[in-house]
């Protein structure tokens, strides 16, 4: 039996209200744990509407139909005003989450500042950000987040730094092979980074002959019993208008010798991880750039 580690992020309002719950009963039925990470403030996706501009945006919209994936709700939420803040609001399913025996952990503040503006944003607003979020899942569920997972996998070596001043055990903070120490400007930092390392749903879904009936096959047939195995999924996503494919993913992991595990479990001990330096790079089926497992420390940050 190989390990997959589950990675589950909560994006939005309605992610959370609706997708949540939806995954706790079924992840409760196959008794599966995993880790959930939580965007805890305004819900501000909505104004990535003006990505539509994008070329690649748009194709990417059209191929997974959106408007059916995610629905109209989640695409125009905070476009106009602000969106509502999700841990004040919705902060008992964090609480449900973490006494079901899930992971708890901060996806972001705001989603959608850190995924558009991350990568000119100074140290201290990073802080900021991270600071409040800590703050509402601690508020919320009763218990620390004990690691984070930046929002679209992009991170930069000012991030890396300020999640640093935080308890986190580990970081999930861009695509890679395995479980590394990041290593920026000649240091390495104590916090690993176990990163994602499958394609997700929208990356995939109406390319290369990948449909949502011959998706979990294909997602299964990516993974090796002598790898690092970290699928995402998204609440907004699996965890609603495609719950019952989840389910069928579940089942047919299962029965290929798979076990979903929370990502904590897939940590080695600390004189087995290696470091490695991040870079960015584009990712087929995703717009814009993503921050990915590069070398064995001795490059640079691109």
């Amino acid at each position: 039996m190989f390990r997959v580690g589950l990675r589950i992020d909560v994006d939005t309002f309605r992610g959370t209200q609706e997708g949540v719950p939806n995954l706790l009963k079924v992840l409760a039925e196959h008794r599966v744990k995993g880790t959930f990470f939580f965007s805890v403030g305004p819900d501000n996706m909505g104004r990535n509407i003006w990505r539509l501009l994008r070329p690649e945006f748009l194709r990417k919209m059209w191929r997974t139909k959106a408007t059916r994936l995610y629905g109209w709700d989640i695409l125009l939420k905070g476009t106009f005003w602000r969106g509502p803040l999700i841990g004040k609001n919705l902060g008992h399913l964090f609480k449900a989450a973490a006494l079901e025996g899930h992971e708890l952990g901060l996806h972001a503040w705001d989603h959608y500042r850190w995924q558009t503006h991350i990568g000119r944003m100074a140290g201290e607003a990073i802080y900021r950000g991270l600071l409040q979020g800590f703050e509402a899942i601690c508020d919320s569920a009763g218990v620390s987040p004990v690691c984070s997972a930046a929002p679209a996998w992009r991170i930069t070596e000012q991030a890396l730094l300020e999640k640093a001043k935080f308890p986190f055990r580990y970081n999930s903070d861009c695509r890679g092979t395995s479980i590394f120490y990041p290593v920026v400007k000649g240091k390495t930092l104590s916090q690993p980074q176990i990163p994602t390392t499958l394609p997700t749903f929208d990356e995939v879904l109406g390319r290369e002959g990948v449909k949502r009936e011959n998706y979990n096959e294909y997602l299964i047939s990516l993974m090796r019993e002598e790898s690092l195995n970290v699928v995402s999924i998204h609440a907004e996503v699996e965890g609603m208008s495609y719950l019952s494919l989840f389910e069928e993913f579940l089942q047919q992991l299962r029965v290929r010798g798979g076990r979903l595990v929370a990502l904590r479990k897939l940590l080695p001990p600390a004189g087995q991880i290696t470091g490695a330096v991040i870079g960015r790079q584009r990712v087929e089926g995703r717009e814009g750039w993503l921050s990915v497992q590069h070398g064995d420390g001795e490059g640079t940050w691109h």
